[in-house]
This record gives C-alpha cells, structure tokens and sequence, in this order.
C-alpha cells in the first residue's frame, strides 16, 4: 500500500513545495470567501502557493493552475464529555488539535472541544490521503505536511515589513540641536509656511518650522517643502503633526532617509509648547469624574439596557471585531449598503474572480468582492437552529451558525504600507473612509468608480477687502465638515447648573449622577459653516502686495451621498485631545440648496491670475537674493554629461533646472519629453528674473507668460514617469497643482488620453486667450439637487478617535439596524444626535 500512494504522488511531487521562511500559509481563510476548516465543507490549501480555498471555489482554482494536490483541513467542535457529578472533566490538550488557528470566540472553551482531521487530495478524482501518514508517504511530501500544519497564520503576528518593525533609533536623539527662537506651535490651524498646503505637515525640531512633507512620502500630498528646508538648513529631524499621542509620534529623519524612534520626543517637542506627559496625565487626572459620561454615551450609542432583535440574512451580516477593528467594520456596512458598491464588486462577483491574479489575496477588486458578497449573501447570518433540535443536536456535537465575518485578509490588504492601518490600534473611521475611496479609484481598472457618489465640486470665492476683486477656485471634496458650535446650545442654563455641581462632584471626589450635554441645533452648525472666513495673510494680486481677504465656501456640485463629519474632536491649548460631548439634533431631511456656488456675478472684476511672490525664509534671504539676480543654480556637471550626448546646451541648461538639480537622468527625460517645443533649444528665461524689489525676490513682472501654467517643477516630475506633457498639465490643472491628485488623475482617466492631446497645442501656448482655451476634462461627478434623506451615521465611544468604539446605523427597508460589530439588531432608539459622522441619501427628483 505504502509503494502504491508513494507511486501515485510521483507525477505531482514538482508541484508540492515546502514553506519557506518568508511563505504565507493561508490555512484559517478562503481567498475568495469566508469559508474555513470550521465551515461545512473545510478548507483546501494549495501545496503549492499554500492559498486556502473553500469548497466551492477550489474547483476554479484548479482549473486555472493545474495544481492537482490540496491539503483539506476540517475541524469540529464537540460538546465535552462531562463527570460522575455532571461538570466537565479538567481541561487538558487533545491529541487531536494540531491546526494553529484563531480561536472562534463565539464558543465557551469551557464546555466545547476542537478535534482536526487532515487529509491530502489529489484532483481531479478527489483521492484522499489521511494524514499524519509518515511511512506511506515519501519524505518530501511528510516534511511538507508537517510544515504546513506547522505554520502560523499569516495574521497572527506583524508583517516582517511592518512600519512598526522597520523603524530603529535616530542618531541624532541625544544630540538634536534645538533653537531658542521662541517658537510656540498650537494645537490646531497649521499651514505650511511656504505654501497654503493644510495636510501632510511636518514639525522641524530643530526651528519649529512647519512644513509640507512630499507626495510620495506616505501617500499625502505634499510640494516638499520639509525636505527643501533641511537641504537649506540640515536640520535632521521633523514629526508629522497629527500623529502626536502620548506613546509618540511619526518622526523622520532626512539625514537618516527614513522612519525613526526618538527616544527624547517628549523633550524635543516640550520645547515647542507641546506636553506630551501633560496629555497622558490629563487623560487620568479625574478617572472618577470621567467613568459616568464614558458609560452614559456607551449606553446611547450601544442602545444598552434595550431588548434588541436580532436580524439575520442577506444585508444583515456582522463583521468580527478582529481587535480595535470597529473602525473599518462601520464604513464597510455602509459601504455596501449603497447600490453603486453592491453592483460594482458583488454584480460583477464572477467576472473579477474569474480574472483574479494567481496571488488573489493581494487584489483589492477580489478582497472587496469577497468582503461584499460575505455582507450580501446571507451564508454567514443564519440564525440559530430551532430550540426542539437543539438538545439533541447538541449531544452529538455542536455545528456552528455562522455569525458574522472575520475580514483578517481585507484588512491586512487595504492596510498593507500604511503606518496607522496596518496596526492594530484604534483609528480614525474618516481617515479610513477617505483611505478606502483612494484605494477604490485606484484600482478602478477602467470600470465604473462607485466612488463617484461621494464626490463633489467645492467652489472657494477669496474677496480682496480693499481692492474688492475676486478670486473662485475649484476642488474636489468627499465630505462636509460641519463645527459643532458650543456657543449656539439651546440649554445653557442648565450647562451653566451642571459646570457648577461637577466642580463640586470634582473637588469631594464623588461621581455626579446625571450628565447634561450641549444641545446644539443643527441650524447653528450650517450657519457656522456658511460663515465668510476672515483670510489675514492674503496675497493680492490686484494690489501686488498683502491684503486682508474673506473666503466663502459653496457647493459647485452636489453629490448622491453626502457625508458630514461633525467636528467634535480637537485639542485644548495644552494639546490635550478632548472630545466635545454634545447633542445635534441631526434632521432626518436635508435641503443644502442654497449653498449651491454661483460662480461669477455680474458686477464682480476678477483679481488678476499673477503668481504671488516667492516667500524666502530669513536663514537663506540673502542667498537665494543673489541666486535670482545673478544667475539660476544650475548643477553644471549634469548640464555637461547631457551636453556630451549631442542636445544643444541652452536645452540642457533647462532640463536640469526644471527638475531641481536632481541629477542627469531624470533631466535626460525631460529633454525627451520637450524635444519637439519650438522653444526646446532657446536660453533659459524665469519669471520674474532680474525684476527683483528691495526687500523680496517676486514673479509678478513676467508672470504673464505663465499664465494658468502648472509649476514647470511639478510638471517635468510628471513627464520623467513617462507621461506625456500635455497629459501632465490637464491633470495638474484639473487637481489644482496637487501631485498626488494628478497622477491618481492620470490613470484615472486613460480613455481621455487622446482628447488631451488634441488640446496639447492650447496648453503649450501661453499667449493664448484663456476663453477660447479647451478645459481639461475634470474628475467626474454626479451632480444634482440638493436634497437629502439621512440613511446612515457612524457613532464613536470614547475621548479619542484613536481608541473607543464604532458603532453604525443604517436605515434598510424602512426600519434602523444597528451594526455592532457581529451583533446586527433592530434599532429601538437611533442615538441619532450623538453620531460623528453623517451618510445623506440624495431624495429622488
């Protein structure tokens, strides 16, 4: 027997591979479903790419690859056998658990056991071979097995390119030069203070200067200003402002050219007004006083003390807190309960996997397909088994209903290279919904983005106060953010009476009874947000000089699903994060109408499209004075090696100036994507050179011939990626100069390609009349009228987004269903005004 089955492995011992160190073996998990060995039909494993498959969908995967042998993994749970007194027996290992699996938590481990059963299947006849069989088996084929049942899961510890393990201590965290400038930073409004950028800001610790970090740094957009101001300065360390907590912050090092650990954070950042030990003291001064509001808003958002119903089937499918995992189970309930999403992965559920990669745990359309199909089927929310089967079902073993999903393959995707959701700490649910639309229009592949629902077009009119000119922009926004206004509350009498007992409550060291919160009408928060914005350093052109300015923000386009975020979270003057515990009494109609942009009025004079001045840091003033009058620094050598190969040298001159002195190679592209301009082998000519005022460097003077031209920096960064020109300036023009938001636009938008290089001649012009020049097609939005149902919110437990819970809502089929986690009920009372983030429905016309 043993020569027969040592026989028939023979012509499938090349597809059958031991684990090597760096391997994933997916035993707990089905790529493409839910399914695992605890499921009916088990779970098959490839010994050859070690994916798991379910039952119904290791068939495709052998047809695809022709991998032939499985090992299928089974595990049953089974009742314990109980003692002569009728209590279990002591709890000892059974011989027969040998797969490393996450436990079902559902299960009391008191009372039930795991038994495993393993076996080899060679396809396609299904032959079995019961495992462990060490002497029938050939030798290769045992240690692959034991290697196999060996492995730990994938999940069940950091990725070895985790963020978190990467980082190791910076060299300059004992020594860091630190400037007694007196610079106070505070804990909200930050700027960038060589550009108007409010993201992606980077505290320097050695001057305070905040800054812009670079595009591709982490995935923000950014103009590199950070690292344009180390260059200058080589001052070696900055921390990402929003990232601070009291366990640390995200510091890099550009003299280290990575991630870092400071282990004096708390000391460099003291230096500049922010107390780290200060934020963690504050959040444990008073435990007494905070246990009452922590429990009162669980019991709202949870609907405690409520006998809800559970509710099973298609739509009604809970997700596992797989550990600090709420935030990403309530943006994906929502997610897919909007029809664009549901008809975009789960309409297309065969199609993508039928075209899934070999590695289909690594594509975002297959793990989205799989997490929504999960949510939409039904197969993991049955309910239970009627009670007059139970008992008797029960003696024999238990067989689980499948209650809710552990989406551990979704969520290590869609976190993969990100500092914050790879981890598994508490995160913000917004910064997640807006990370997943980033990921989903990433790998749109030429189909419907769902994504479009979301987006909207926001119109930003800036008023010169003297000049009375105007200024309109547009942008691209997914969401609203609406401030909650403490001093609109309809109940301040009684806050004025509760701030006076908790005082009290405080200094006697007693717990107070009742909580009164702010009642805020939602009327207050729409006005605040339709408030005109007071702009004190405003740059006007009409004026050539600094102005003040009132911004006003209006919707140029309104979406199919709004999101507000109401903005309860911020920072105390010493940087301790708090939480505004109020009341908005959030309506279940919108109507936004009036907020609609109007664009242009008759009567208004634009301000003229002129760049404002460059704006030199003092430290470097005089040298960058002598750099415009003079000459442009222009890296010679490189202008020489690219002179060498036969380009005219004015070109060349060019080339290396318009992509930062970055060196031959990437100027080399430059000149490949600008040979055929009229104007390629013409000198250098910069806007604004030798027209400099006594006190700063300007562009205004020849900024004329730039006129709504993208930065030729941004641009040549674009077109040395091999895209071309005239592509690069539309989608610049289209993203407002946003790098980033350009490339995604990019490939975004390739069936455009040749409309846009119809237009090149019309970008490449500079004297051209703006009203006769094409516009750039834009990102696309679903625009209609302004009127609202509110179908979905977001909830949060705690003092900080970054810990707490998440609990959603959602109205389906005319009633409210809470999603807590896998617990899926009706609603008896939706916290409705307690929630902390929006979804709107657009009503039909």
């Amino acid at each position: 027997m043993a020569a027969d089955i040592g026989e028939l492995l023979v012509p499938y011992m090349p597809t059958i591979r031991v684990p090597r160190s760096g391997d994933r073996v997916y035993k707990s998990e089905c790529a493409f479903s839910f399914d695992s060995p605890e499921s009916e039909g088990g779970l098959y494993v490839c010994m050859s790419t070690f994916l798991g498959f379910g039952r119904e969908h290791v068939e495709r995967h052998y047809r695809k690859t022709g991998q032939c042998v499985y090992m299928h993994l089974k595990r049953t749970i089974k009742e314990k056998a109980t003692g002569a007194s009728g209590g279990v027996l002591p709890k000892r290992r059974s011989p027969r658990v040998f797969l490393d699996l996450e436990q079902n938590n559902d299960i009391n481990t008191e009372d039930y056991e795991y038994e495993d059963e393993a076996k080899l299947v060679i396809f396609p006849d299904h032959y079995e071979i019961s495992l462990p069989n060490i002497e029938e088996l050939p030798a290769l084929v045992t240690i692959a097995c034991d290697a196999v049942l060996a492995a730990r899961s994938p999940y069940r510890k950091p990725d070895s390119d985790s963020w978190e393990e990467e980082l190791k201590d910076s060299k300059h965290e004992n020594n860091l030069r630190q400037l007694d400038n007196g610079v106070r930073i505070p804990p909200s409004g930050w700027k960038c203070a060589w550009c108007d950028l409010r993201e992606n800001l980077w505290l320097n610790l050695t001057d305070g200067s905040i800054l812009c970090g670079k595009w591709f740094f982490d995935g923000s957009g950014g103009n590199g200003h950070a690292l344009e101001h180390y260059r200058e300065t080589n001052y070696p360390l900055a921390v990402k402002l929003g990232t601070i907590t009291p366990d640390g912050a995200d510091v890099y090092s550009f003299d280290e050219e990575e991630a870092v650990l400071d282990a004096n954070i708390a000391e460099h950042l003291m230096h500049f007004g922010i107390d780290m030990l200060k934020m963690e003291m504050s959040e444990n001064v008073n435990p007494v006083n905070d246990i009452k509001p922590r429990i009162s808003e669980w019991e709202v958002v949870q609907e405690s003390g409520m006998k809800l119903k559970p509710i099973y089937g298609s739509g009604y499918t809970g997700i596992k807190n797989l550990g600090n995992s709420c935030y990403l189970s309530s943006v994906m309930q929502i997610i897919f309960s909007i029809p664009d999403f549901q008809r975009r992965y789960v309409g297309n559920l065969q199609r993508i996997f039928d075209y899934s990669p070999l590695d289909p745990t690594q594509d975002f359309e297959t793990q989205m397909a799989k997490l929504g199909h999960g949510l939409l089927s039904g197969q993991y929310s049955k309910p239970p088994m009627k009670s007059e089967f139970i008992e008797q079902v029960m003696k024999e073993e238990y067989k689980p209903q499948q209650q809710g999903m552990a989406p551990r393959m979704f969520k290590a995707l869609v976190g993969k290279g990100h500092p914050e959701f790879s981890s598994n700490r508490q995160q913000d649910a917004l910064e997640f919904f807006l990370h997943l639309i980033n990921l989903v229009e990433r790998n749109i592949n030429g189909s419907d983005d769902p994504s479009e629902v979301f987006r909207f077009m926001v119109e930003d009119r800036v008023q010169c106060c003297q000049s009375r000119k105007v200024k309109y922009n547009q942008r691209v926004d997914y969401i609203m953010q609406l401030p909650a206004v403490l001093e609109a509350a309809s109940n301040k009498e009684e806050l004025i009476a509760y701030e006076t007992k908790r005082r009290e409550a405080e200094l006697a060291k007693r717990p107070l009874r009742d909580v009164v919160r702010a009642k805020i009408p939602f009327s207050a928060c729409l006005q605040a947000f339709q408030e005109p914005e007071n702009v004190n350093d405003f740059w006007s052109s009409a004026l050539q000089a600094k102005s003040a300015a009132i911004k006003t923000t209006h919707f140029a386009s309104f979406p199919e699903y709004l999101v507000i975020q109401v903005k309860k979270f911020t920072f105390g003057i010493d940087w301790v994060p708090k939480k505004l515990d109020v009341f908005i009494d959030m309506p279940d109609l919108l109507d936004i109408s009036h907020l609609r942009a109007t664009g242009l009025q008759p009567g208004e004079e634009e301000l003229p499209d002129i760049s404002p001045p460059i704006i030199i840091p003092d430290g470097s003033k005089d040298r960058l004075l002598n750099h415009f009058m003079e000459s442009p620094e222009i890296d010679e050598s490189a202008v020489m090696q690219l002179a060498e190969m036969g380009f005219p040298l004015e070109a060349c001159r060019k080339a290396v100036y318009y992509t930062g002195n970055l060196g031959a190679e990437l100027a080399f592209n430059w000149i490949i994507a600008h040979m055929e301009e009229p104007d390629f082998a013409e000198p250098l000519s910069l806007s604004g050179y030798n027209e400099v005022g006594h006190n700063e460097v300007g562009l205004a003077g020849g900024a004329s011939s730039m006129e709504n031209q993208p930065p030729e920096e941004i641009v040549a960064i674009i077109t040395s990626m091999g895209f071309p020109r005239n592509q690069a300036i539309h989608a610049l023009k289209a993203t407002n100069n946003n790098l980033e938001r350009a490339l995604d636009w990019i490939f975004t938008h390739a069936d455009s390609e040749d409309e846009s290089e119809a237009a090149s001649d019309v970008d490449t012009q500079s004297d051209v009349n703006t009203n006769a020049e094409a516009e750039p097609a834009g990102p696309r939005i679903k625009d209609g009228p302004g009127r609202y149902e509110l179908f979905s919110f977001i909830s949060h437990v705690g003092t900080s987004t970054m810990s707490g819970h998440y609990v959603c809502h959602i109205k389906k089929e005319g009633r409210w269903v809470i999603y807590n986690d896998h617990k899926v009920c009706a609603s008896e009372k939706p916290p409705k005004d307690v929630g902390y983030i929006y979804f709107y429905q657009r009503m039909p016309y």
